[in-house]
């Protein structure tokens, strides 16, 4: 079953899951201190990690098509979301289906290795029918705002979120990373799952990392009418920690050097907090607080997943053009 894993990536899930651990024995000694005090939050969170944790490792344990299924189902869950939010016109309810289906078809160019229609199927094909679409219904009251919402929330929650996917397709034998005098362990540590893992941890590292010195160091504000929480020291903090913890980890569990880490780490230190940014203005614009109530302790799966929207393709782009292409169908 771990045959297809290196031996990092099971040490580093094993890490990730002693992390929490501890978070849980530090929340109990707090709560055993100041029975007083309401950590109810907190305790909410911290289980919604274990379920994320535990989802997302299954799955990686599992096999390569389980983790694409797995992906296809979040931009799904995150679709639906977005879409629960958006005012739609009733004519527009036709429409939605071809949303909906482009999630599958999508992530079968992942499972099928076929980059060159994965790149392109939404940013030009959807992008040209859904409109397509709309017209031939006859509606014309409000069309601009319908497809501009739908379009920009399929490049959100499916294009951008499936490039984390295509991550996973990246092996060894369909790249030029691996060098021929490496050993079969350190291949594996060119795998797509190493990077995925990579990925997901320093953007969810990231988010931790900025709202902790947010909350230690300065009260300047980045964008106060949309994020009035999010700080100067927050973000410089948040990019300093995760490109620190990059340039250890990305040597260790991927191939990628320390200076290629290093980058990663501020690529998605940077994108990972306007990313947030982003979401917050669209949720500000709706008068939302949290994009949903499915993650206790974390409002919805757009909440959890928005910082992905930008680090996931950027940092697959960045791994794409350092060390090689992959070979298309």
């Amino acid at each position: 079953m771990f045959d297809h894993l290196s031996t990092h990536v099971l040490l580093t899930l094993f890490g990730i899951v002693v992390a929490l651990v501890t978070s849980n024995a530090i929340l109990w000694i707090a709560t055993r201190k100041n029975p007083t005090r309401d950590l109810t939050e907190v305790s909410l969170r911290l289980k919604t990690w274990w379920m994320i944790v535990g989802l997302f490792s299954l799955v990686l344990l599992i096999s390569q098509t389980a983790s694409i299924v797995f992906m296809a189902f979040v931009s799904f869950l995150a679709l639906k979301e977005f879409l629960s939010l958006i005012p739609t016109r009733r004519a527009d309810h036709r429409v939605l289906f071809w949303a909906y289906l482009a999630i599958p078809i999508q992530y079968y160019w992942i499972y099928s290795h076929w980059f060159g229609l994965f790149i392109i199927f939404i940013p030009v094909y959807m992008f040209m029918w859904l409109p397509t679409r709309m017209v031939s219904i006859g509606e014309t009251d409000g069309f601009l705002r319908a497809v501009g919402t739908l379009h920009w929330g399929l490049m959100t929650t499916v294009f951008s979120l499936s490039h984390a996917a295509y991550l996973l397709v990246l092996t060894p034998g369909e790249t030029s990373l691996v060098k021929p005098q490496w050993s079969s362990e350190a291949a594996a540590a060119c795998s797509g799952v190493s990077l995925l893992l990579l990925l997901v941890l320093l953007t969810q590292f990231n988010d931790i990392a900025q709202f902790c010195w947010g909350k230690m160091l300065g009260s300047r504000k980045v964008a106060p009418k949309v994020s009035p929480g999010k700080t100067w020291g927050g973000l410089l903090g948040g990019v300093a920690s995760t490109v620190a913890l990059a340039s250890v980890l990305g040597p260790w569990l991927t191939c990628m050097d320390l200076t290629r880490s290093a980058i990663a780490g501020l690529i998605i230190g940077i994108s990972g907090f306007f990313a947030d940014l982003s979401i917050s203005a669209l949720k500000r614009d709706l008068g939302v607080k949290d994009s949903g109530f499915s993650l206790p302790g974390h409002g919805g799966i757009l909440d959890r997943v928005d910082s992905l929207t930008f680090t996931a393709p950027l940092f697959f782009h960045f791994v794409y053009y350092c060390y090689g292409e992959v070979v298309a169908r």
